[in-house]
């Protein structure tokens, strides 16, 4: 034991994020049109393959609630088949990146862009999955889904069927709010867990018309992709969805690094061999045809706070669920549909950072903004066009704050007028430098001082050059400036 001195610990863990995988792993396959068996085997892989290499040493990788639209969309428009080719393609990339040393850059990405990616893809999800829980069928766009959800209500009410459905769902989200308040004993068997169960229980005792999950058997999910799948990577849209893929995927998992790097004392995310770690999961799981994987904050808080020490826990989570979904798919055909509709529910909602919005508009309403636009944008249009628009917003927001521009107007009465510029000239503020300037005294001599600025870029050099040319030949004095 003194070779493992800490198996004890990483032991117990992986138990217990074993438990806390298993309805989300299932969950979100189901959510993402895919069998249920695909999310287990992103599970296995992300385990043991992911949590073999370095990188992080103790966040869990499988398939995460926030690649859920993304990848409902693709099977929707691509299909299953296809699925694949974008998983390896994506993980490919991961690699490449990673080889590169790309991986710190993702830390640049303006938080409110991800909080507001996340808080979209919530959204996305909780709408989607109150269809689900009524044994409906989800309209495709994020609007759609929204914008239906009364008509949905009112269909879900006149069908016993869907009353019932409703009830598990609504229950499985009960019983995960209220886990949390039952003593400490109680709460070693995780809140997701005890919900599938007990909805399960009920299901059966009842006998409810409740949709259960379809069991295929592990072998016969594993579909590698064929030649004609990968024909489709010729498709601008398939790239499309690959890149998306890649920074969604890159930028989740390592800000769950930087996150679960604040929860232990342990080693630090070396963050290119973490992309690298992804990438290699997702290669592999594109060449099983499985979903594609992030590190999962949920697992990874649940593996800390478990007390586990080193990597041996995530490896061993990943060898108990192969053990599962090789010993005991038939479990999987008794789980009700709706209960995993109420766990993504769950699992949306605490995506939408409701306190961080708050404290950002009251402290930063600018970036407050940028996260309730990359929001909206996401629920409105669709995920990879959402992140642009944020990430839009904020380079143009960033771009704006370092344009900040000061001009101090010195005029004694009697000789002449002081001009002193301080901060960023750029574009951005030039019609603003210039209107100024325009509206000094044209026969006044001038002193524009320049050597408070900090940049002074082409165009408005240029600008200020030609400004002072025109006031020079009005007869006065020509401008003195003092530049930099």
């Amino acid at each position: 034991m003194t070779k493992y001195p800490y198996f004890r610990q990483d032991f117990a863990a992986s138990v217990v994020v074993f438990l806390v995988a298993v309805p989300l792993c299932i969950g979100v396959a189901v959510a993402s049109g895919a069998p249920a068996e695909l999310g287990l085997v992103t599970g296995i892989v992300g385990g043991i393959v992911t949590g073999l290499l370095p990188g992080s040493s103790l966040q869990v990788s499988g398939p995460a609630a926030g690649l859920t639209v993304l990848v409902y969309e693709a099977v929707t428009e691509f299909g299953l088949p296809v699925l694949g080719v974008l998983v390896l393609a994506a993980g490919l990339l991961q690699l490449l990146m990673g080889a590169l040393k790309l991986g710190r850059w993702f830390r640049a990405i303006s938080v409110s862009v991800v909080e507001g990616m996340l808080a979209g893809i919530g959204l996305v999800i909780i709408a989607g999955q109150l269809y689900a829980a009524a044994g409906m069928k989800a309209p495709t766009s994020g609007i759609d889904k929204i914008i239906g959800l009364p008509e949905a209500l009112v269909q879900a009410v006149g069908s016993t069927t869907a009353v019932a459905s409703v009830a598990i769902g609504a229950g499985t989200i009960a019983v995960m709010v209220s886990w949390k308040r039952l003593p400490q004993k109680a709460r070693a068997v995780p809140g997701a867990l005890a919900a599938v169960a007990l909805a399960t229980l009920v299901t059966l005792a009842f006998d409810l018309p409740v949709a259960t999950v379809e069991v295929n058997g592990l072998i016969d999910s594993i579909q590698p992709p064929g030649a004609d799948a990968f024909g489709e990577l010729a498709n601008p849209a398939v790239l499309g969805t690959v890149l998306a893929f890649t920074l969604i995927a890159s930028a989740e998992s390592l800000f769950s690094a930087a996150a679960v790097d604040r929860l232990h004392d342990g080693p630090r995310t070396r963050y290119d061999k973490e992309l690298m770690a992804q990438g290699a999961g997702n290669t592999i799981c594109g060449v099983l045809g499985a979903l594609p994987m992030t590190a999962v904050i949920v697992r990874s808080s649940a593996n800390v706070q478990a007390g586990a020490r080193t990597k041996a826990s995530r490896v061993l989570h990943g060898v108990w669920l192969l053990l599962f979904a090789a010993l005991l798919p038939s479990a999987l055909a008794l789980i009700p549909l709706p209960a995993l509709a109420g766990i993504l529910v769950h699992a949306g909602w605490k995506l939408i950072p409701f306190r961080q919005l708050v404290t950002m508009w009251r402290d930063h309403r600018g970036e407050a903004l940028i996260l309730v636009v990359t929001a909206l944008a996401i629920v409105g249009v669709n995920m990879f066009e959402g992140v642009l628009i944020g990430l839009a917003l904020s380079v143009a927001k960033t771009a704006w704050e370092a344009s900040h521009l000061k001009l101090e107007v010195i005029d004694k009465g009697a000789g002449p007028i002081q001009a002193h510029l301080s901060g960023n000239a750029t574009f951005l503020r030039l019609p603003k430098i210039l209107d100024s300037l325009e509206s000094l005294p044209q026969d006044r001599p001038i002193e524009l001082n320049l050597s408070g600025l900090h940049h002074l870029d082409h165009a408005c050099r240029t600008a200020l050059e030609s400004w002072a040319e025109r006031h020079s030949t009005t007869g006065t004095d020509p401008v003195k400036v003092t530049i930099p």
